[in-house]
């Protein structure tokens, strides 16, 4: 990473661009929260205050935008209609939204799990609990305790 980026990442400027990047990572768009999340993870290894809120907003803004594709899916009409995604989620309901941290086919699980009518408090339940223990081990994996 540039110097800059990593002087940014080491100040006040690191929760809002972990947050932003998770958010947006988590919806149908691309990005990389888990760079900016090592990186200002590296800044400041012994903080654990500063590593315990990066997480969280980590967690937070991952979970947020997953459940702003699952409110889009709510919008979508309801036709038949059959994908990978919805298969899994007809077959395991919503703790297969734990899922929604892998790459590509998490992305849609959330969407599919709007579309098929899920019920909110549970979807954001297992969204979010696999967005944290994603992050969580995204950190301790950069700070060596794993």
């Amino acid at each position: 990473m540039p110097q800059w980026l990593l002087d940014w990442l080491a100040g006040t400027g690191a929760e809002a661009a972990v947050f932003l990047s998770a958010f947006i990572s988590s919806t149908l768009m691309p990005g990389g929260s888990e760079a900016f999340l090592v990186g200002a993870l590296t800044q400041t290894p012994d903080d654990l205050v500063r590593v315990s809120r990066l997480i969280v907003l980590a967690g937070v803004g991952n979970t947020l935008g997953a459940m702003t594709s699952w409110g889009i899916g709510r919008l979508i009409p309801h036709k038949e209609t059959s994908s990978r995604a919805q298969a899994w989620l007809k077959r395991y309901g919503t703790p297969a939204l734990v899922l929604s941290w892998l790459p590509i086919v998490g992305d849609a699980l959330p969407l599919a799990a709007g579309w098929l009518r899920m019920p909110f408090w549970s979807s954001l339940l297992w969204v979010g609990l696999g967005k944290f223990l994603r992050y969580l081990t995204v950190a301790l994996v950069t700070l060596s305790v794993i």
